[in-house]
């Protein structure tokens, strides 16, 4: 087990949102400027993780002179060929300044509004590694709450050619954040038809909450 140190209240949280993704079952395109109603979608990522955090970075592996344009620093993965959410926490972990990173997907809209200090709270009293969201039906490791002592263990990971993030979350101290009193907030866009799901919810509102 990974050594552990409490936190205190004052720790910084860099905001990451992860947008490296290659989407296949969108057809290859980037999701995080995928058009929804008439904003890209990583739009309404930013707009709701920016009041909780003190910073932050997209993670991206295409299309990076566009993603520049939101004002924020902009990262790809040291590996190549799109290697899954894992290597862009450890590409974030590398580049924040901060010890704490809180990891966001590009296609999810409706980010909860307490997620960081849900997150923050379970991290701290239950002195863990990473701290992960939980719907109430199963967890959401990509909002999360990560420490930078995590990170050369994920590198040990990846440099053995594994990818899976559920699997390597077996290898540290893991506290999960409950938010089944508002699952909708995870709803995501990995579809065609999830995408027209969405745009049509936010045609009626820019919240599920």
């Amino acid at each position: 087990m990974l050594e552990n140190r409490l936190p205190t209240r004052q720790t910084k949280i860099t905001g990451v949102v992860l947008a490296g993704g290659m989407a296949q079952r969108m057809g290859g395109t980037d999701k995080g400027l995928i058009q929804l109603i008439d904003r890209p979608m990583i739009d309404y990522v930013i707009a709701s993780l920016t009041p909780q955090v003190d910073t932050i970075i997209i993670n991206a592996n295409r299309n990076l002179q566009q993603y520049r344009h939101y004002g924020y620093p902009v990262v790809a993965d040291t590996i190549g060929d799109f290697p899954g959410p894992l290597a862009g926490i450890a590409t974030a972990l590398s580049t924040a300044e901060t010890d704490l990173v809180l990891t966001v997907p590009c296609d999810g809209p409706w980010l909860p509004s307490d997620l960081t200090q849900r997150l923050l709270d379970q991290f701290t009293s239950q002195n863990a590694d990473v701290c992960v969201a939980h719907d109430g039906n199963r967890m959401q490791p990509v909002f999360g709450l990560f420490h930078k002592r995590i990170l050369p263990d994920i590198e040990d990971y990846l440099s053995a050619g594994e990818r899976k993030l559920q699997l390597w979350l077996k290898r540290v101290r893991l506290a999960t954040a409950d938010f089944s009193d508002h699952p909708e907030a995870f709803i995501n866009v990995n579809t065609p038809e999830e995408k027209e799901r969405v745009e049509r919810i936010l045609s009626g509102s820019t919240s599920t909450q």
